[in-house]
């Protein structure tokens, strides 16, 4: 029979699973982006109870219960099309493309040539079909779900790689459910990773269900089917592999890096703790190797860039401009615009430093993830998807007050809208609030440090349950 906790465990997870089912089928985001918001803070209230119920249960049941609700957490993300982003839909089209032949780089998805490739679902035609707001006009009558028809795309090799893969294995006419359902798959083989991580490690394995029931995981990587979690999946394998074979945890980063650029950040965490060029080296070679040899073949086989829009979304986004778009929101609170972006770049030269001279080769993560959630409250990202690279993260580390971020991200992409005019402020006050989590939990766990006498340790769960979260880095 269940114990009490344990049966609370599962009424709070049931829970979740039904607050994100409405979440998902609620189609706010455009027309009543408050209320969504609402569907969002529910969702996370009752994933921060779910989590305070489970950390005391047993392993095997701990192990079980995440990895069940791995699954129904995942779920619910296919229950409708996506709901808050319009990139799958590209997916979908360099796919498509690729399929045909052509290379996804060559070509804008509103290009004459690929006409012939262009179906009712993708591009629509009349006044009806064409008046949403998620809709962009490629020509007289016709539109697109495409976001940007008229620039080139910006993923990297192992990315469309996975679109042709996902197009060749969809049947006909499936539209974005084949995307969503490779999107749970990796999001359930992501969690199963962890638990495999932790439990070789002997950190307490409810740890996984950081990632595998966290909001941000049916909404981002299965409704919205973004090919992040694909980069998250390679990069949990590369910080468990590199601490005892850099080579192929380097390589493995590699793949990352090459299914979504953003897994760079984790280099510093990779070379934790180095000390000789030669272990630097055994890492950093097979890292960019793999992307090299990965982003070949559409080299050979592109007439234009490979890089594609990247430079583009760089400006668009304003991380090269420091006034535009609420980037750097934080660092702009206390410093003038011209001083923000040579501010970030000492900043992250510091926070990268230390990771490597001082961080633990043992845990890489630990420095992941200090150096991504630093870059974050820097940055200060529209896009609340970037985050599931750090969810991952701090279920490897245990720090859950960076998870604050995630939150952040979220409450800018939903929340924000729902204040016309003062959408900036709302991002802005939200990551002010993760940058304060995260700065009283580091006094906090300073401070349970040194309150217990050298020599002793706090009394807790076995070893083989107990979480590491306090080990290494801890910034």
């Amino acid at each position: 029979m269940p114990s009490r906790r344990t049966t609370v465990t599962v009424l709070l997870l049931a829970g979740l699973v039904a607050v994100l089912v409405g979440t998902v089928r609620a189609d706010d985001y455009y027309s009543a982006p408050g209320r969504l918001s609402l569907w969002y803070a529910a969702a996370w209230l009752l994933f921060a109870a779910g989590l305070w119920a489970l950390r005391k249960a047993p392993d095997r049941t701990a192990v079980v219960l995440v990895m069940a609700g791995a699954v129904a957490v995942a779920a619910t993300g296919l229950v409708a099309p996506p709901r808050t982003s319009t990139d799958s839909y590209r997916y979908a089209w360099d796919g498509r493309v690729q399929a045909a032949g052509i290379s996804p780089y060559d070509h804008v998805p509103a290009a004459p040539e690929l006409v012939p490739l262009r179906d009712a679902w993708l591009f629509p035609e009349g006044r009806a079909a064409c008046a949403g707001p998620d809709r962009a006009t490629v020509g007289d009558g016709v539109c697109t779900r495409i976001n940007r028809p008229r620039v080139n795309t910006v993923y990297p090799p192992v990315a469309e790689g996975y679109f042709l893969l996902v197009e060749t294995l969809s049947p006909e006419g499936t539209r974005h459910k084949p995307l969503q359902t490779g999107g749970a798959l990796l999001s359930v083989a992501t969690a199963a990773a962890l638990l495999l991580v932790l439990r070789r490690r002997g950190a307490a394995p409810w740890r996984a269900a950081y990632w595998a029931w966290c909001p941000a995981v049916p909404v981002e990587a299965v409704n919205n089917a973004h090919v992040d979690v694909l980069g998250v999946l390679f990069s949990v394998a590369a910080l468990a592999a590199v601490v005892r074979h850099r080579a192929a945890g380097g390589a493995l980063l590699g793949v990352a890096v090459a299914a979504k650029l953003l897994p760079a950040v984790l280099i510093p965490g990779a070379l934790s703790g180095v000390r000789r060029a030669r272990d630097a080296l055994a890492v950093l070679l097979p890292a960019a190797g793999v992307v090299a040899v990965l982003y070949l073949p559409y080299v050979l086989a592109s007439r234009g860039s490979v890089l594609g829009f990247l430079s583009g979304y760089v400006r668009e986004e304003g991380y090269d401009d420091a006034s535009a778009r609420n980037r750097y929101a934080l660092l702009r609170l206390v410093l003038p615009d011209d001083w923000t972006l040579p501010v970030v770049v000492v900043a992250m030269l510091a926070v990268v430093a230390y990771v490597v001279l001082r961080g633990d080769p043992e845990r890489p993560w630990s420095g992941a993830l200090v150096v991504t959630g630093t870059a974050f409250l820097l940055l200060t990202p529209g896009y609340s998807w970037y985050a599931l690279l750090l969810v991952a993260l701090v279920a490897l580390d245990g720090r859950w007050e960076w998870l604050g971020i995630a939150v952040a991200g979220a409450a800018k992409y939903v929340t924000g809208p729902a204040f016309p005019g003062h959408g900036d402020t709302v991002g802005t006050i939200a990551y002010a609030t993760a940058a304060a989590a995260v700065l009283a939990g580091w006094v906090l766990r300073r401070r349970a440090g040194r309150g217990r006498p050298q020599g002793t340790r706090r009394a807790g769960p076995p070893a083989s349950a107990r979480p590491s979260g306090n080990a290494g880095i801890s910034a």
